[in-house]
């Protein structure tokens, strides 16, 4: 496989890269003093809604939320439809639910991608800028196999992870058949693969100006000769995968490789600053490092990282769960963060907001003391920011709720 001459990988950055990052953050803003977080304020006619209840429509149990607003207002909020019970494989479907009402309301479930006893899931969806289609990036194995097996290499390649696309051209009510894509977007060597999950992101501002971003994570097999089995955690990379012509072709952004078991970044988010620099933002899947969560920043629309992954000293109280961001847009609208708020347990869903492009966090809205896990962030209009996430009351995995949130609650 070839990659452009901007793609970084591992620890080797760019000293144009790294000049352009350390003067951004000499002139950022600083952040105000953390105080406690507020509880949310009723953002227009309703706060909450549950478009994903376990047990309803044939389905054991919904995970692994992805949300985006269409061109024309409409929200879409997507899950795995998991057939046989809550685990990570198996028969798993990816499915989608439509709002015209800014979250309170949802209508029917709709199929879009049957797992007809296989595994499909890690939703990653956005919306083309340039046409209004959602694109629509997921992951297949097969339902025989476990995660485990894969990063063991005890798989055959049709087994094992793949990456497909699909297209909507009627506002989410009906999606393409889901196209293979693997071939572009995984190399040989690499066997877990996994999109997201959460939205993935078109670009509106810059050089790059309507690229679709997807924010990815892999791991690969141990190097020749290691007693290793690779199902250890330290073989983790994330990468990103993104397409300039709407989702038709697709090439590789920067890959992550060190593979040194410090920070090994797993589940990523992404969001484009206004300066233009694109913010990822990974589940540290138990690095010897001390903290959950790890960020970078590119300087070229994802093709390289200025920087390699390092943690996000400010978001510590997070566990080892996949997190959502979003850059509230709108001037001078901060930068957001969602993750549960324990640092041991998957519970006490939060917003964090950042004054500084990502530098700091800072607690702004606590949603829910209950268990709680995966989330993607969306913003329904210029005042109001939802949250689609995994919650319960025994379990994080009951339910999955949108909460609506003031964007002035959020600064």
């Amino acid at each position: 496989m070839t990659f452009t001459s901007r793609s970084m990988h591992g620890r080797s950055f760019a000293a144009a890269g790294l000049a352009v990052l350390a003067a951004v953050a000499l002139a950022g803003t600083a952040v105000a003093a953390p105080g406690p977080a507020a509880a949310p304020r009723t953002a227009g006619d309703c706060t909450t809604s549950v478009p994903y209840r376990a047990g309803e429509s044939g389905y054991d149990t919904y995970r692994i939320p992805a949300a985006v607003r269409t061109r024309a207002g409409t929200l879409l909020a997507f899950a795995e439809g998991r057939v046989g019970g809550a685990g990570d494989s198996g028969n798993i479907d990816v499915v989608v639910k439509r709002s015209t009402d800014g979250g309170c309301t949802w209508g029917p479930l709709t199929l879009v991608a049957a797992g007809d006893g296989d595994t499909r899931g890690n939703p990653a969806p956005v919306v083309d800028p340039r046409t209004g289609r959602i694109v629509l990036v997921t992951s297949y194995n097969s339902g025989e196999v476990s995660e485990a097996e894969i990063m063991r290499g005890e798989v055959t390649p049709e087994q094992s992870r793949r990456v497909f696309v699909q297209t909507s051209a009627d506002d989410g009510r009906s999606f393409t058949r889901p196209r293979d894509i693997t071939a572009d977007t995984k190399l040989p060597r690499w066997r877990w693969y996994a999109t997201g999950p959460g939205h993935a992101l078109a670009l509106t501002h810059g050089p790059h100006k309507g690229r679709l971003v997807v924010p990815a994570n892999h791991s690969t097999s141990p190097p020749e000769g290691s007693s290793d089995t690779g199902e250890e955690a330290k073989y983790y990379g994330a990468h990103a995968i993104y397409s300039d012509d709407g989702g038709r072709n697709w090439r590789f952004g920067f890959i992550e490789d060190s593979y040194e078991g410090v920070y090994n970044a797993n589940e990523s988010t992404v969001a484009q600053l206004p300066d233009g620099r694109l913010y990822f933002s990974a589940r540290d899947q138990n690095g010897s490092s001390a903290g959950n969560r790890l960020d970078t920043y590119s300087l070229d629309g994802g093709e390289s990282i200025a920087r390699g992954y390092e943690v996000q000293a400010s978001l510590n109280d997070n566990p080892v769960v996949q997190g959502s961001v979003l850059q509230v847009a709108g001037r001078g609208g901060p930068l957001l963060f969602s993750g549960p708020s324990v640092p041991t347990a998957r519970e006490a869903m939060a917003i964090w907001s950042s004054a500084d492009a990502g530098a700091s966090f800072a607690k702004a809205v606590s949603l829910s003391a209950q268990p709680a896990a995966y989330s993607d962030l969306v913003q329904p209009d210029r005042r109001t920011v939802g949250l689609l996430f995994e919650t319960g009351v025994d379990g994080p995995y009951e339910s999955i709720e949108f909460h609506r949130v003031a964007v002035a609650d959020l600064s």
